[in-house]
């Protein structure tokens, strides 16, 4: 008896290798991810070309395509780097006893022009403003400060003299008398007969009878004496001097230390215009106005104390409206100087420069200082 041993073909032994893998559970688990892992694969080799092709570009224009026109402009200021805006002028209050010299450059306008000088030097000063003693931290548009009032004359005071010395009584000088001089003489061989000699006779107003030495040329007035005044060696009196001021506005300065290297009478960096004349007349009319009306109202403010008043002017000089009054005073205090711009309105019509900068009202600040 013999046995045939047939041999399995191999898609039958394929077979039941994955029946015998599919059954066990542990094994269909990692079958089903390698078939995964093997459709992924698939699918990403399939579809990769179609991501990542790269179309060619025709060099010539397509037949069908109609060409279009189109022009750029660019702004000038678009590849330029933007400069800052430019410093708005700024008004001074000149010295009117400074020489007239425009500075090279300034941004400082006023009533006259005039280049930054000081009695005594800053070492290395380059500022547009002399050196002034003042406030801290504060900003003026002036230099100097005085009275607009013209200077008159003073003595001054002599110190007081504990014991006046009297007045010393002096008698007039004695003059000088002459009598007049003649004589009678008889001449000739006729003792009967008389002669005489011609004489000057002097202008004198009355006879004297004998010589008195004495001055020439004083008047001859009986009892008249002459006084000395009252000198005090130790004490001298003064000489008469004229108190010599600025003929410019009370000012509160500011401080600053740095000021200029010329020399000279105190004078600040600005250009003359026409603004800047203007400006400077309504300011010393506000001013005196202000004055008058304190004195008259008898109004005393707190020392310190500041008021701000914002208006508008027209170009015709008349205060359009009173915008904001900033009072940090009294009530009659912020009255006052109101009233000091309004009451003196109108000053004047612009001129036609002035309208060409400010156009028809320009927005002005003034602010007071009681102290």
């Amino acid at each position: 008896m013999s046995q045939t041993l047939a041999s399995t073909p191999p898609a039958t032994a394929v077979r039941r290798f994955f029946r015998r893998l599919w059954d066990d559970p542990e094994s269909r688990s990692t079958l089903i991810g390698l078939l995964g892992v093997l459709i992924i694969h698939l699918l990403l080799w399939l579809i990769a070309p179609e991501l990542l092709r790269i179309d060619h570009v025709a060099v010539g224009t397509r037949p069908h395509a109609t060409p279009r026109e189109f022009s750029i402009e660019l702004a000038p200021d678009t590849f330029t780097k933007p400069t800052p805006p430019p410093q708005p002028f700024k008004f001074v209050e000149t010295n009117p006893d400074a020489p007239v010299n425009e500075p090279d450059k300034t941004t400082n306008f006023a009533a006259q022009s005039q280049q930054v000088a000081q009695e005594k030097a800053t070492p290395d000063g380059r500022s547009d403003r002399p050196a002034t003693e003042g406030k801290k931290d504060f900003e003026s548009a002036q230099i100097l400060s005085g009275q607009l009032a013209k200077p008159m004359e003073a003595l001054p005071t002599p110190p007081a003299v504990e014991t006046p010395p009297m007045q010393a009584t002096v008698a007039a000088p004695r003059a000088e008398q002459n009598p007049l001089p003649g004589f009678e003489k008889t001449e000739g061989e006729n003792k009967q007969s008389y002669g005489s000699n011609v004489a000057r006779i002097p202008d004198v107003s009355r006879p004297v009878p004998e010589r008195v030495e004495g001055a020439k040329d004083v008047p001859l007035i009986e009892g008249m004496t002459a006084t000395q005044p009252a000198i005090d060696p130790q004490r001298p009196r003064p000489r008469p001097t004229i108190t010599k001021q600025p003929q410019v506005r009370p000012a509160v300065l500011a401080e600053n230390r740095f000021g200029t290297s010329n020399i000279g009478n105190i004078a600040v960096d600005a250009r003359w215009s026409n603004y800047g004349s203007y400006l400077q007349r309504m300011i010393d009319t506000v001013q005196i106005e202000w004055e008058r009306i304190l004195i008259t109202r008898k109004t005393y403010p707190p020392s310190g104390t500041t008021v701000t008043v914002k208006f508008v002017l027209d170009s015709e000089g008349r205060i359009a409206r009173i915008i904001d009054v900033h009072n940090q005073s009294t009530e009659s205090a912020a009255a006052a100087c109101v009233s000091g711009i309004t009451e003196r309105a109108p000053y004047g019509p612009w001129s036609s420069d002035m309208k060409a900068m400010l156009g028809d009202q320009q927005e002005m600040t003034f602010t007071f200082y009681y102290q």
